[in-house]
């Protein structure tokens, strides 16, 4: 569990393909597959990943998108914070208004626990986990169901 949106996972997806692929230029069309997003939503990333000069984007048939920054100095809190939440969200089950106006709920303390490594590990963890890592999805499984 993760405590971002869909649009940070997706940045850091298309974040990922790119780190996966350092040393070449990638296309739109190319990540949209590989991580199995819209085409209008990789664009969309991409466009905004490039006006915070995480990306770097030339058109044309040599065109594409690489990295513009090592990707040991891109973490991945720096990507998610470009696509909305990431501070501390009401987790608390007894629902909100409870922890902080009184006696905490009885996993306050495991919660603050979970937000403190998640964010954390946002903050250690950079794309360079992601170089020379398969790039596409996985195979798909051939499962048949044993006769018998």
């Amino acid at each position: 569990m993760f405590i971002y949106g869909k649009m940070g996972a997706h940045a850091i997806s298309v974040m990922s393909y790119l780190a996966g692929s350092l040393g070449r230029r990638v296309s739109t069309a190319e990540i949209s597959s590989a991580r199995k997003l819209s085409l209008p939503l990789t664009a969309k990333l991409l466009t905004q990943l490039a006006a915070a000069k995480m990306v770097e984007g030339r058109p044309g048939p040599s065109g594409g998108y690489i990295l513009a920054r090592p990707p040991e100095d891109i973490r991945l809190l720096d990507i998610v914070e470009l696509f909305g939440q990431t501070g501390p969200t009401d987790l608390c089950p007894f629902g909100p208004g409870w922890c902080g106006y009184g006696d905490p709920c009885p996993l306050h303390d495991k919660i603050s626990t979970l937000l403190d490594d998640h964010s954390k590990f946002m903050r250690e963890n950079t794309l360079a986990e992601f170089v020379g890592k398969p790039l596409g999805p996985p195979p798909a499984l051939n499962f048949r169901p044993q006769e018998g």
